[in-house]
């Protein structure tokens, strides 16, 4: 605490506390309104399942909450600058502050020391937590609340390496069972060998898939060989897991940063049409905990200064750019998966822009 004292002045523990306290009580306000919400949509789902509210509480809340104190973060960081920097600007706390000496890039010091907090937990939480906690929450809705939504993915075609395709008809995902399941292996243009098989399911305990009802056919130059078995199931390994045939939107959400990558190498050679999905998911973790650094810049340089009303217009105008970043997010993942904008300039271009309005409004802020 000493050391603490020694390195932060009394106007920097001041806004830091401001900052942090406002950022930490308007996020806690607000999650408990969206649960209250949430709940009472979902209440005759989960009576319908007939769930205990500890069900309730530890399968999907406690996925859900860091969900939503994640999504918010943005909204909340923007509106708690904005609150507690036009409060002092109507109280006349900022004008001694710069009357004394101090500049206003030394006033700016404390917000991104508290903005640099913030970021280093939305990213620590985008890194290690949240993939978790939506396995917890994507589970309990796919099990309880979207069971009725359609769990098939249908005409599935999918190049596992250089040499191998396989085809499916269709994969339930509650079963992680296939139909009318096919394997070609080339050599070069040569059809090698043909797999095909009524049924391939997925042991979870062999981490294997169980063909039944198969053939297998080799081909050597003119010379073929066929197999049958219709009785006796067969044990395979190959390069894919049921989650490569989710018909769930919120499969990318639940995956390691490991799990992530490597998933974004196998695609590069299967060419399934999700590697904007996935590149988009990895640079949302990285780079999108950035906006607590640009949201803050704009809400000091857009509420520092004192105007009639008090904190009414600042605090009107920050909730209006807020739900514009948001909407902007929305709109560049929407280009990025469906209009073809590359996902690293999608995540970037709402930061960008709002990065270069908030140096303009710092240009205009009261020195």
């Amino acid at each position: 605490m000493n050391i603490l004292k020694g390195r932060f002045k009394i106007i920097d523990r001041y806004i830091i506390g401001k900052y942090l306290g406002t950022f930490i009580y308007t996020l806690s306000i607000f999650v408990v309104i969206i649960v209250i919400f949430d709940l009472s949509e979902k209440m005759d789902d989960f009576l319908r399942s007939k769930l205990s509210a500890w069900q309730v509480l530890s399968q999907y809340y406690a996925g859900s909450i860091p969900f939503y104190v994640n999504m918010l973060s943005p909204l909340i960081n923007f509106i708690a600058v904005i609150f507690f920097t036009a409060k002092m600007a109507d109280q006349t706390e900022i004008v001694p502050i710069l009357s004394g000496g101090v500049s206003f890039n030394r006033f700016l010091q404390p917000y991104f020391i508290s903005a640099f907090i913030i970021f280093a937990a939305n990213l620590g939480s985008n890194l290690y937590v949240l993939p978790y906690t939506n396995q917890l929450k994507n589970t309990f809705e796919n099990t309880y609340v979207k069971k009725n939504d359609p769990t098939s993915k249908l005409q599935i075609h999918m190049k596992l390496d250089d040499n191998t395709y396989i085809y499916m008809e269709s994969f339930e995902n509650k079963t992680k069972t296939g139909y009318r399941f096919m394997l070609d292996n080339f050599k070069g243009d040569v059809l090698t060998k043909k797999v095909i098989a009524d049924q391939i399911k997925w042991d979870s305990l062999k981490r294997s898939w169980k063909l039944t009802n198969y053939s297998i056919r080799t081909i050597n130059g003119l010379k073929e060989n066929m197999f049958k078995s219709i009785d006796k199931p067969k044990d395979t390994i190959l390069d894919m897991r049921p989650d490569d045939f989710s018909a769930y939107d919120n499969i990318y959400e639940i995956l390691t940063n490991k799990e992530l990558s490597d998933k974004i190498k196998k695609e590069k050679t299967r060419g399934t049409g999700i590697e904007n999905d996935l590149l988009f998911e990895q640079y949302k973790r990285w780079l999108q905990p950035l906006s607590a650094f640009v949201l803050t810049l704009i809400g000091v340089a857009l509420s520092s200064r004192k105007v009639r009303g008090g904190v009414g217009l600042p605090l009107g105008i920050g909730i209006i750019l807020s739900f514009l970043y948001i909407v902007m997010n929305q709109f560049a993942k929407m280009f990025s998966l469906k209009g073809g904008i590359p996902p690293l300039l999608a995540v970037l271009i709402p930061t960008i822009f709002f990065g270069l309005l908030g140096l303009y409004l710092l240009k205009k802020a009261p020195k």
